[in-house]
């Protein structure tokens, strides 16, 4: 598939989503299009995409736009809508034959249509909305909007730096390669990390401008009089040429009027100005002559960016980076716009009608939509994307204006923790224990958790998808210290019940005393708890009456009056970990309870429960497949015995005999070999044990206590093998290591296991020494941020809006600012502290001791790890910075914050800098880097008028929400992307190919393109493509891989940097090293903010930096490249390691590339004495390592004779080059085992001897050496393998 590149480029036009049905497994090539396309004669094919052609009023008069039958009409609206020679018309429809055409079907559905056919454009009558919403396109279109001050989405929300890259793509074919500047020129290894990482590439040439202003006139809205006549809106326009004209919106268009900013006359201006458009962009081209050319510049200008950057995400929060520019820089960018605040007028009316909507009966309608063909499921989960970022988005601002205090409570004379509210038809309350429900798990402590837990359990059972059970749309929000959670109010649950009827129809009413069965719920819930491994179960109320349960007592199911079955409170979907529990829950009462766990919420995880039934199902097809053997021993001794007893009795018995082997193979031909039928095995755990239950017959007792021993060996398989097994894991290499705290919390639930175990995590990390010093260290880290998250969250909860600048600043002097001020103290604002008399001001309070005192105390409780006494000076302060602000949603100023002591200039010290030993492993003294910035640096410190302090409250610029959601994963584009992998596994290439741009195209449609899914499975495919040598297609799916991931998970997420690795490495491959050197120059000093220095992947990073820069003949710098990956590797591994081994064996290599042949020889010897020690004489590498420090040896030998020989005259080189460069390996996914990618195996390079072979042993041969003069390179020799590098999943030592 050569132009498959080509195919990727064109999105839904590579292969429409809608034309297919996926099955998981395709088999022959003769079937497979069958297979997928198995909806018969009525399912569309590709060759029903054909050009349609369009008829329009105005210039250019007609269009072609490529669609497919299958396509709806509302579509092919947009699609005119976004095109640049239609951008002028938003208020239309469509015609065919002269009838026209509904915007909600089909175009199969149209009568007549034939690719022949033509629609015909005609313009509609404006409506008051329709002029609204027209007005803001154009002001978009033109360029007036501005950047908008959202106050949910936080500062620079969706931020790119892909475009700002400096990538070079000049030609100089001509200019010697090793002449040529290179990205890595001047790298400085040791410099700190720069915050101008975050800076976006400042625009050289500003963006055209189209008109002075465009905003509504004071003159709105339109008297009743006049609306009578049509009038909708009036509209006020400056243009370029400095000219003002006031415009009336008609239900006809749009014209110039007669009023001006003194008198109101909207009748049409009289000739040569009485201009007219049905557009506004076509009458502002009539009005301004200089429009159209500014207007085409502009276009110009925005199409030189990348489409993906411009985009506006539609279905996923943008990602709010943690820093931001401060406003005295040149990238603050306010500027006056009259009509910023009128957009929410334009955007929902006076009546704010337009936003308010019923989420959950469009929730449940939505669920409810057919789903039987392909078309019908990619429909409807489209459509549940957009209303579940519909929702997410309303919720979140809902708890924003909650936290501000402008939406008032439904029960104000409540407590505050107790208080509801109803915002946009949504339901908020605490996520506290406001009304004693968790009073005896653990008070507030257990009300948050559960919240979480309950996010977590309507996600699941989203992603099962069963028809007839519905879910309310939930939504979990920490703002400011508060969680508060917003869910769409299921019809009836606040409608009063008659006497003697309760609110629930199933599980538990009041707490566990009243326990509703209602029957109808039974077959709904068990299809649930069935893909939930929950066990069908008793339990009893307070009167002692035993109830059978399909799900946990805490699970509820409640028939809203719509008539609709709803699942409510998923929190306790799993067991509790019980042995956790009774080893340090201490109750709520007491010393001890100090002591203990917070809460009594600690339950398994999903992933383990579902990981613990998978060993239990490979037991039991164990125990089958021996209980087989058995039988079949014992069935062929009966066989032999029957024929020998036939032998002795003669052929009155041979009629047994026969009967008997009949049946033996019967049996053999129902049951084939090595198939096992898993249908009769069952296993799932009781969610209720050890949570208050009392059975009371014997039987009873029993079941319980097995259900109890069930319980008990999850929580032994999580300590005993799940843990065990990622430390080994991740000790071995197998998987790629975590970055940063999100990262190792996301490994730990991937293999199930809690966060509260980060302890466990850290001891176990430590007894591995260097191996796994990063997990120790970014265990310390998580563990010591989670803590200054609950108590920073305890320390705002209440506090005024205004005053938690100070709080949060104040908090991090005392945490990250200790060593540059012993003693930090608020610094009052006299003004605000006055008219807030009434706050908590506690904070103030706050001194270095007793922080460090409370995040001891914190980390003890949560994560029964005791931190040493030092801790705090292992601590790395911008990482820390970083992890917390993520958590709290803090976006910080950019500036060099001081960590250190104070220095006695004004200037502010770097990033990082020498005064802070402990940060980013930097010892004292080190010269920070000359290299300048691209962007010159914007951060100066005055000098201090009174003690310096690291953190002051302008250095918080904005705090944003942190969510959690409840939508799940497509299962339609899941499935497509697992038939692309089957397929390609079973070796049908180009059937493979097909269903993976299917998948893309089926994500691209039902996400969205900006959404965090497409990101990875634009990663995956790239990975997929490059395996399969579609370099081409490989770099242009990992180009937006990298761009939608830095616009919605972040610039400085570690996905998004793992994507930058790969774009680099298949840039490389694709024969553009330069540009990948610029990429990967660009991760790594993100990776210093992320982590700090040396970590343990950046082995593989740096081998691939190393190899590129050889590849453009720099050897010089590659050989540095080298010997910075060495000195990682010596400090994680060791000297004596195999991994280690490997990296000499390279050094070797770059050295005798550089022309340094005693350091080649001197390194080739440290790798075989290192291979010969640990893997022995004869293995491969042991071999391979000799014979190049053989050939490397000679060389230097003949060289130094040589030397000696022609003392007086110059002095002649060999270079060496390899016949086959060393291939770069691709950076693996965090948790995940590296990829060998096809065709890209270990590396193959080559040395060679000149002359004879000397008889003389190795030891003498170095001694000669070290006796001679400078050393030239060896020329080459046929190629050798050279030994397996180490990458992000090589295991104990090289591999054959």
């Amino acid at each position: 598939m050569a132009n498959i590149s080509e195919k990727i480029r064109t999105g839904d036009e590579a292969l429409d989503a809608n034309t297919s049905k996926v099955t998981s497994q395709p088999t022959t090539e003769r079937n497979e299009r069958e297979e997928i396309f198995q909806d018969g004669a009525g399912a569309p094919q590709l060759h029903d995409l054909f050009q349609l052609t369009v008829k329009l009023p105005h210039h250019p008069n007609s269009m072609q736009i490529m669609v497919s039958t299958s396509e709806q009409v509302q579509d092919i609206r947009q699609s005119i809508i976004e095109l640049p020679d239609t951008f002028q018309y938003t208020c239309f429809h469509l015609e065919h034959n002269g009838t026209r055409i509904s915007d909600f079907v089909e175009l199969s559905d149209v009568p007549g249509i034939t690719p022949d056919s033509e629609l015909i454009l005609v313009e509609d009558p404006y409506t008051e909305k329709d002029a609204r919403l027209h007005l803001l396109r154009v002001r978009e279109l033109i360029g007036a909007a501005g950047p908008r001050i959202d106050l949910v989405n936080g500062i620079s929300a969706g931020l790119c730096l892909f475009d700002g890259i400096g990538v070079e793509n000049r030609d100089d074919s001509k200019k010697p390669i090793t002449e040529e500047p290179q990205p890595m020129a001047g790298f400085d290894f040791n410099a700190p990390a720069s915050l101008d990482q975050f800076l976006p590439k400042f625009p050289v040439h500003p963006a055209p401008k189209c008109v002075k202003s465009i905003a509504l006139s004071p003159w709105n809205p339109p008297p009743h009089h006049l609306r009578q006549r049509g009038h909708l809106i009036y509209i006020q326009v400056t243009t370029l040429e400095g000219e003002q004209f006031h415009i009336t919106s008609h239900v006809s268009g749009f014209y110039v009027n007669r009023s001006s900013s003194n008198k109101f006359d909207p009748a049409p201006k009289l000739a040569p100005k009485d201009f007219s458009a049905h557009s506004l962009i076509a009458l502002l081209g009539l009005i301004s002559p200089s429009f159209n050319k500014e207007f085409h510049a502009l276009q110009e200008w925005n199409a030189k960016k990348e489409a993906l950057v411009t985009f506006a995400p539609t279905n996923a929060i943008p990602a709010a980076p943690w820093l931001v520019p401060g406003p005295d820089t040149k990238y603050y960018n306010h500027q006056s716009d009259v009509a910023r605040p009128q957009e929410t007028y334009l955007i929902a009316g006076t009546e704010n009608v337009d936003s308010l909507r019923d989420f959950n009966e469009e929730f449940q309608s939505t669920r409810e939509l057919p789903r039987e063909t392909v078309q019908e499921r990619v429909f409807r989960e489209r459509l549940l994307s957009k209303l579940f970022a519909d929702y997410t988005d309303a919720a979140v601002r809902g708890v924003v204006l909650i936290a501000k205090g402008e939406v008032a409570p439904l029960n104000p004379t409540e407590g505050r923790d107790a208080q509801i509210y109803v915002y946009n038809n949504i339901f908020f309350s605490y996520g506290a224990d406001g009304v004693g429900t968790f009073s005896s798990e653990g008070g507030d402590e257990a009300a948050r958790v559960a919240t979480g837990k309950d996010v977590m359990g309507v996600k699941y059972v989203n992603g099962l998808d069963i028809p007839g059970l519905s879910t309310p749309g939930t939504v979990v929000v920490d703002y400011l210290g508060r969680r508060l959670v917003a869910q769409s109010i299921v019809p009836g649950i606040f409608r009063p019940r008659e006497e003697g009827q309760s609110q629930i129809d199933y599980g538990g009413v009041e707490g566990k005393d009243v326990v509703a069965t209602t029957e109808s719920f039974v077959p709904l819930f068990e299809i649930m708890s069935r893909a939930m491994r929950v066990k069908k179960h008793n339990v009893w109320d307070k009167e002692g009456k035993k109830h059978e349960l399909v799900a946990s007592v805490e699970t509820k199911g409640l028939l809203g009056t719509d008539g609709r079955k709803y699942v409510l409170d998923l929190y306790r979907t799993t067991p509790l970990d019980v042995d956790f529990l009774e080893k340090h829950w201490k109750g709520t009462e007491g010393e001890e309870s100090e002591k203990g766990y917070p809460h009594r919420m600690a339950v398994l995880r999903p992933e383990l429960v579902e990981s613990f039934w998978k060993t239990k199902m490979r037991e039991y097809v164990s125990a089958e497949m021996e209980k087989r053997k058995v039988a079949k021993g014992e069935d062929q001794k009966k066989s032999d015995e029957a024929k020998a007893y036939a032998g002795e009795e003669g052929e009155a018995k041979g009629e047994a005999t026969e009967k008997f082997e009949e049946d033996v193979q019967e049996k053999k031909l129902e049951e084939p070999v090595n198939s096992i039928d898993i249908s009769s095995f069952e296993f799932s755990l009781n969610p209720d044990v050890l949570s208050g239950q009392k059975p009371e017959t014997e039987e009873e007792k029993v079941q319980m206590e097995k259900d109890e021993k069930d319980v008990r060996d999850a929580c032994n398989f999580l300590l005993t093998t799940a843990i065990p097994r990622l430390i080994s894991d991740l000790a071995e290499g197998e998987v790629g290591s975590p970055m940063d705290g999100h990262s190792l919390s996301c490994l730990m639930h991937k293999r199930g296991v809690n966060v509260r175990y980060l302890g466990v995590i850290a001891s176990l990390a430590d007894e591995e020494g260097t191996k796994l010093g990063s997990i120790k260290t970014l265990a310390i880290q998580e563990m010591v941020s989670r803590a200054c998250k609950h108590i920073l969250n305890a320390m705002l909860r209440g506090l005024p809006g205004p005053l938690v600048p100070f709080c949060v600043s104040h908090f991090l002097n005392c945490l990250l600012g200790a060593e540059h001020n012993p003693n930090p103290k608020v610094i009052p604002d006299e003004g605000l502290w006055k008219l807030y008399h009434d706050a908590d001001f506690g904070f103030e309070k706050l001194t270095i001791e007793g922080l460090r005192a409370s995040i001891e105390k914190e980390v003890s409780k949560r994560y029964r790890y005791s931190l040493q006494e030092d801790w705090i000076s292992g601590i790395k302060h911008l990482q820390m910075l970083r992890e917390i602000a993520l958590k709290f949603g803090l976006q910080m100023k950019i500036k060099n914050y001081e960590f250190g002591a104070p220095k006695p200039t004004s200037v502010a010290a770097k990033v990082n800098s020498e005064a802070s030993p402990s940060t980013n492993g930097n010892s004292k003294g080190r010269s920070s880097s000359k290299k300048k910035s691209p962007v010159t640096s914007i951060h100066e410190a005055p000098i201090p008028k009174r003690p310096s302090i690291t953190f002051d409250p302008e250095d918080i610029m904005n705090v944003v929400p942190v969510v959690k959601d409840s939508s799940s994963k497509s299962l339609l584009a899941e499935e497509a992307l697992e038939a692309g992998r089957m397929s390609l596994i079973q070796d049908h290439k180009e059937m493979g190919q097909e269903l993976l741009l299917e998948s893309l195209s089926l994500h691209e449609q039902i996400y969205g393109v900006l959404h965090p899914e497409v990101a990875r499975v634009y990663n995956t495919l790239s990975m997929l493509y490059y395996q399969l040598e579609e370099k081409t297609a490989a770099v242009e799916l990992a180009r937006k891989a990298v761009i939608v991931s830095e616009r919605t998970l972040g610039i400085d997420s570690a996905e998004t940097l793992l994507n930058y690795l790969n774009l680099g490495l298949f840039e490389h491959a694709n024969g553009n090293t330069k540009t990948a050197l610029a990429y990967i120059k660009h991760a790594l000093g993100f990776w210093r903010i992320i982590y700090g220095q040396a970590h343990p992947d950046s082995v593989t990073t740096m081998n691939n930096v190393a190899v590129m820069l050889q590849a453009l003949k720099h050897y010089t710098d590659s050989r540095k490249w080298f010997e910075a990956s060495l000195a990682v590797c010596e400090s994680i591994f060791g000297k004596q390691s195999p991994h280690t081994a490997t990296l000499y064996f390279q050094l070797a290599q770059a050295l005798a590339l550089d022309h340094d042949s005693k350091g080649a020889v001197n390194r080739m010897r440290d790798a075989y004495n290192v291979f010969h020690a640990k893997l022995g004489p004869n293995d491969r590498n042991t071999k391979e390592a000799e014979s190049w420090l053989d050939q490397l040896t000679q060389n230097a030998v003949i060289l130094a004779k040589q030397a000696k020989d022609i003392q007086e005259r110059k002095k002649r080189g060999f270079p060496m080059t390899p016949h086959v460069t060393m291939s770069t390996r691709p950076q693996p996914q965090v948790g995940q085992g590296s990829v060998a990618p096809h065709g890209v195996a270990g590396s193959a390079t080559s040395a060679s001897g000149l002359g004879r072979m000397d008889p003389r042993s190795i030891d003498e041969l170095m001694k000669f050496i070290e006796g001679s003069s400078e050393p030239v390179a060896p020329k080459k020799k046929p190629t050798r393998t050279n030994p397996k590098r180490r990458g992000g999943a090589a295991g104990p030592g090289p591999k054959k």
